[in-house]
This record gives structure tokens, C-alpha cells and sequence, in this order.
């Protein structure tokens, strides 16, 4: 394989990176090619010695996904995590990915269920007392804060879940690169 060749596979396989992020991975890359180049090693003997260029880039992707994780832990970093680390692996993603979207719709329906318990909890401390609620309107209100504050903290307990649920994704993924890493790298006779 040329450099050309090379360099034009692992920039297809890096979209979806942000950019200067790819960009600082194919100027190594280059730097690798320049330094076997000196070295008087042919293009394709060290394009044979980086591996395959789509492998690596769905490496890449994937730590960039669990480095952005553990910097922002926000919705969105954890899905583009969840997403790079599937990317590893075909097998993974037809057991886990349904897995996943199962936990996912818990998670989400969880949540949708705090939000209902939040807005219900809130017409009656509203309205209670105006439409004389059994127990007089001082009932009505701490009813309407008793739910608004078990809505809180069941969102609050979800939030720890899918925290772990990520992580859990994450420590798997390197487990499974650690195991798989060896079996995947090209075996010189």
C-alpha cells in the first residue's frame, strides 16, 4: 500500500472527528511516513507496520470518543462514546447495541415518568388549594412538593445510572480492545 492509499483511507475513516483532531492524527501519520522515508524504509513497508488504516481509525475514533467523555460528561459526549466504542466491533454492536437501546428507552421512559410525577406535583400545590383538596390547602401544597421532590430525586438517580451505564460501556470497550488487540495485529513469521 502507497502512502497515498494510506493517508486516503485513514482520512475517510477519521470523518466524523473534529477536524483538528484529525488533522493532528494524519500529520502524525505523515510524521511516520517522513521518518521511515529518512529511515530508508520503502512507503509500503511502513504502511505495513502502522496496520490497517480502517482499523486504526476506528481506534482513533474511539478514544476520542472516551477522552471527550471523561472531559464533558454531557449527553452527547456519552453518545458519540457509546457510538465510537461500537464502532469497534461487528459482533459487539448485534449484542450489544440491543441491549443498549432497551436500557436506553428504560432510561429515557424514567425519565419522562419524573417529568410527568414534576408537572403533576406542581398543578396540585397549584390548583389544590384553590380547588379545595381533601386536607385543606396546606395538605395540597406539601402533597405538591412531596411529588415535585420525588421526581427530583428519581431524575437525579437516573442521571447516576446512565453515568454508570456510559463508564460501564467504556470499561468495556477497553477490556474488549485490550483482548482483541493482539489477535487483530498483523503477525510477523
Amino acid at each position: 500500500m502507497t502512502r497515498a492509499e494510506f493517508m486516503s483511507r485513514l482520512k475517510k475513516g477519521l470523518v466524523g472527528m473534529p477536524t483538528s483532531a484529525a488533522a493532528e492524527v494524519l500529520n502524525d501519520y505523515e510524521a511516520h511516513f517522513d521518518d521511515g522515508l529518512a529511515e530508508g524504509r520503502s512507503e509500503a513497508e511502513v504502511a505495513a507496520a502502522l496496520g490497517n488504516p480502517d482499523r486504526l481509525a476506528r481506534e482513533l475514533k474511539a478514544e476520542a470518543g472516551i477522552r471527550r467523555w471523561h472531559q464533558e460528561q454531557s449527553p452527547s459526549s456519552a453518545t458519540a462514546a457509546i457510538l465510537a466504542v461500537l464502532g469497534l466491533g461487528a459482533i459487539d454492536i448485534l449484542v450489544l447495541l440491543p441491549l443498549l437501546m432497551s436500557l436506553i428507552g428504560v432510561i429515557l421512559g424514567g425519565y419522562a415518568a419524573a417529568l410527568g410525577t414534576f408537572i403533576a406535583g406542581v398543578i396540585l400545590m397549584v390548583a389544590g388549594p384553590i380547588a379545595g383538596a381533601p386536607g385543606g390547602p396546606l395538605a395540597a401544597i406539601l402533597a405538591g412538593l412531596g411529588l415535585m421532590a420525588a421526581s427530583v430525586t428519581g431524575a437525579a438517580l437516573l442521571t447516576v445510572l446512565t453515568i454508570w451505564l456510559v463508564n460501564g460501556v467504556v470499561w468495556f470497550a477497553r477490556l474488549h480492545y485490550r483482548l482483541l488487540k493482539p489477535a487483530l495485529e498483523p503477525q510477523v513469521a
